[in-house]
């Protein structure tokens, strides 16, 4: 949404928009010129907007509550709305669009996707669901024909999006609440699959399991971290800092020596996918190496916070058992020997009711936890469903449950080697606050 309220921003357009809480992100909104507020009331809708129906469009996500007052204000006068992916949809019909989709891994690949061409000179336009830490925005202008797009499965809004080349990264159970279940959620991504335009290209990760069968009229591709395939890695070596250095292996030939600016042999899988789409859209070898080489990541996308020898932090958006289970093998490879503490912040009732015992086996990876309640977001309490069924399922003895409340006091009292914080919810707020805890307790 913020992506694009910084298009219509820039375009010429006034722009204003209501959030739940304030964050870093609507402060950097508001500081370009779009007005935000954060209550739901109907008289902080800035007037010209209500006084000129016809010329005012309202762009909303299916992540607002339904009962939003806001939301219905202009439904019941008849102002025009529409869903945020079909004005992606419509920005993206006019432009060769390469599409990244993924129940994980969208976020990191196509990131990297739109930086290779922006730092390559070819250049794009992007809508990211992260903020680039090159760019340090969601958004990346160009005047070029390449649009770069996350493209998002929640709510299918990924169906609105008819791309040249697409990724998908994963298509793992998720979003239960919309999909009922993993059959729906996998059917969505073989129609998204479809929607690729005649004469392009689809580049799947190895092992998914979609029935592309049907898929006609394009090319596929597959990828992977280090099974031979179309696209993949080999002579990997990892640095003392979890850095890596790899070739990338392609139908063509071989980038040798590759090194990778971002550490987490996940990032290496999801530069193999963006190198792929930059390879079949005809960059070269060179410019990619690169790029990949100076690509500085996606805030709260395995962010390297805080790192020294006494202690290292980092933060990441994982919120699904399987992004927390990649994160921590990961940080494993980065801090070999390392006593490793988590905080997680479960997001949505329903998905924990749906991922319980997924995310406890997950948990159970570390060497302790720091448990917090669950961030409700756009839902209702679930009886019986707490951040509890979790804690009690996870196999550590070094756990505790608290209220985000405590968070700094609890992290006071205990040792900390490696440490990440994990979630989709307002856990972001502690990420400051943490790390300039541990400069001023480690001195630095």
């Amino acid at each position: 949404m913020s992506a694009l309220a910084r298009y219509y921003n820039h375009a010429g357009y006034r722009v204003a928009g209501y959030d739940r809480t304030s964050s870093r992100l609507t402060s950097e909104l508001e500081a370009e010129g779009i007005s935000v507020h954060f209550e739901d009331n109907t008289d902080l809708i800035p007037g010209e907007l209500i006084g000129d129906k016809d010329n005012t469009l309202i762009i909303y996500t299916p992540a607002i509550p339904k009962d939003l007052k806001e939301y219905h204000y202009f439904l019941e006068r008849g102002f025009k709305i529409v869903k945020r992916s079909l004005v992606l949809g419509e920005i993206a019909s006019s432009k060769k669009t390469l599409a990244v989709a993924g129940t994980h891994g969208k976020t990191t690949t196509s990131t990297l996707l739109a930086h290779i061409f922006t730092d390559s000179k070819v250049g794009c336009t992007a809508f990211l669901g992260g903020i680039s830490k090159n760019y340090h925005s969601n958004l990346l202008l160009d005047m070029g024909e390449i649009l770069v797009a996350e493209a998002d499965e929640f709510d299918r809004s990924f169906l609105q999006l008819y791309p040249d080349i697409a990724v998908i990264t994963s298509a793992d159970a998720d979003h239960l609440d919309i999909y009922s279940n993993h059959r729906n959620i996998k059917d969505a991504f073989v129609a998204f699959a479809a929607q690729v335009k005649a004469g392009g290209a689809l580049v799947v990760k190895k092992g998914i399991d979609l029935d592309l069968s049907d898929i006609a009229g394009k090319k596929i591709f597959e990828y992977s971290y280090n099974t031979p395939c179309d696209f993949y890695a080999s002579n990997i070596h990892i640095s003392d800092c979890g850095f890596f250095r790899f070739d990338i292996n392609h139908p063509k030939g071989v980038i040798t020596d590759c090194i990778l600016g971002v550490p987490g042999w996940v990032n290496v899988e999801n530069a193999i996918a963006a190198t792929a789409v930059a390879l079949l859209s005809g960059l070269n070898e060179d410019s990619i190496k690169a790029a990949l080489a100076n690509f500085a990541g996606v805030e709260r996308r395995f962010d390297i916070r805080f790192n020294t020898p006494k202690c290292s932090y980092i933060d990441d958006y994982a919120h699904h058992p399987k992004e927390i289970a990649a994160a921590i093998s990961s940080m494993r490879s980065i801090f070999p020997g390392r006593r490793l503490t988590a905080i997680f912040q479960p997001h949505l009732y329903t998905r924990t009711k749906d991922f319980a015992m997924e995310f406890a086996e997950s948990l159970s990876k570390l060497d302790a936890l720091i448990l917090l309640d669950i961030y409700p977001a756009r839902e209702l309490p679930i009886e019986g469903i707490t951040s509890r069924i979790i804690f009690d399922s996870v196999k550590l003895k070094d756990k505790v449950l608290i209220q985000k409340a405590e968070l700094m006091e609890t992290l006071e009292k205990r040792e900390i080697d490696a440490l990440i914080s994990f979630g989709a919810g307002d856990i972001d707020r502690f990420v400051e606050p943490i790390t300039e805890y541990l400069k001023k307790r480690y001195d630095v």
